[in-house]
């Protein structure tokens, strides 16, 4: 089994968000689907610092550091690009004009519930809310981009998450370095999986019940799902 990459995670990502949508990528790896979109989606970034039409990242050498997103990394704009005060770009984000908010997590439930703020224990990680609690009660869509167990193996979809919680049965989609899974009223379907796994061994990495979508389609190495 070969997990994807975090540039062909981020591929997968970009490929399946709406054409012409506005979107939000959360801190951490989520900001990496700005450089897999292409220009023909249509797709315009928001950045909850105060930027819309954010571009992909810089060039090494080229950065400006008075020009960055809101996990403090360097940015682009592209054409038409807009500042605004932080009252504005969370009135955005509060206001649901926000189409899909892609974030990271530690954890999401089989009924959609999204830890990603707080693990819950005293070993050092600071808690960082941020705006993610805006985003995932004022986005139209959460999307999950995570690794899909964590560095000890141990599951990031779980049936109840034990972190403390951002949000309550947000999470529509998750995209993992193995899988796609959407989440529906019936629990966790599995819409695409890497091309050497089975069902069967995605379910032992997983605690949430999981069913595979009737059309079960395969994602490349390259993240393009077929």
């Amino acid at each position: 089994m070969t997990p994807l990459s975090r540039n062909a995670l981020a591929r997968m990502v970009a490929n399946h968000l709406p054409s012409e949508s506005f979107v939000n990528l959360g801190i951490g790896a989520p900001t990496m689907v700005a450089n897999a979109l292409d220009a023909s989606q249509g797709v315009i970034l928001h950045s909850e610092n105060g930027l819309l039409n954010v571009g992909p990242a810089p060039a090494e050498g080229e950065e400006n550091h008075d020009l960055i997103n809101a996990g403090k990394q360097p940015v682009t704009t592209l054409p038409g690009a807009s500042f605004f005060d932080s009252s504005l770009s969370f009135s955005m984000m509060r206001g649901g004009h926000i189409d899909v908010a892609v974030l990271g997590a530690f954890q999401v439930s089989e009924d959609g519930d999204l830890a990603n703020w707080n693990t819950g224990r005293d070993d050092g990680a600071p808690p960082a809310v941020g705006g993610a609690v805006d985003l995932a009660v004022g986005a139209s869509q959460i999307w999950v981009m995570m690794e899909h167990t964590t560095r000890d193996g141990a599951p990031r979809i779980v049936s109840r998450c034990t972190m403390p919680l951002t949000a309550v049965g947000v999470v529509r989609r998750i995209f993992t370095n193995l899988c796609l899974i959407t989440v529906t009223d019936a629990g966790l379907v599995v819409d695409a999986m890497i091309d050497d796994l089975e069902l069967k061994d995605l379910q032992a990495l997983t605690e949430a019940t999981l069913t595979a979508a009737p059309a079960l389609r395969t994602i490349n190495s390259d993240g393009i799902v077929t």
